[in-house]
């Protein structure tokens, strides 16, 4: 779900934290071990922890249990127990995916310097695929103004993020 971000793995392991997103879009990140029943800090009567990776579209949401024990680098959702009762719809997924994103955005900002720049990424590059190169041959090159054979190459740069 969400951004992607390069690191080196050493480093990516160290860092690694279980990312729990929060019904009002915060989020707590745990860097050691944790239990369901901490992350719950006695409100298992209204919400249940949730694996992000666990949902599927129309069907119901699975809850960890108090002893399970969160893994780094996953996300993790606090909602409400009245989403165990049914299967959960493909905008109710969309809408927890903008909010992990917002909650993940919005830590690592500050990370990243806090000065709101944009970093640019870098356009996707596509080799043709060999079999075009063998049409080609086989048909003899395109006649100059026939309109196919040239080769199109889009002008396109970095799109900041």
């Amino acid at each position: 779900m969400g951004a992607c971000a390069s690191r080196d793995s050493a480093e990516a392991a160290a860092t690694a934290t279980a990312k729990v997103v929060l019904p009002g879009g915060g989020l707590r990140e745990y860097a050691g071990p944790v239990r369901a029943a901490h992350v719950l800090r006695g409100e298992r009567t209204c919400l249940f922890v949730c694996d992000a990776d666990a949902m599927e579209i129309e069907g119901f949401v699975g809850e960890l249990g108090d002893e399970e024990e969160l893994l780094p680098g996953q996300i993790y959702f606090l909602l409400p127990r009245s989403m165990l009762k049914r299967p959960i719809r493909a905008d109710e997924i969309a809408a927890l995916a903008v909010r992990a994103s917002e909650a993940l955005l919005a830590v690592a900002a500050p990370r990243s310097g806090g000065r709101g720049r944009r970093r640019a990424v870098a356009p996707l590059v596509f080799a043709a695929a060999p079999e075009d190169e063998e049409k080609k041959k086989r048909m003899g090159g395109a006649r100059k103004g026939s309109g196919r054979g040239r080769k199109f190459e889009p002008d396109l740069g970095a799109i900041p993020e």
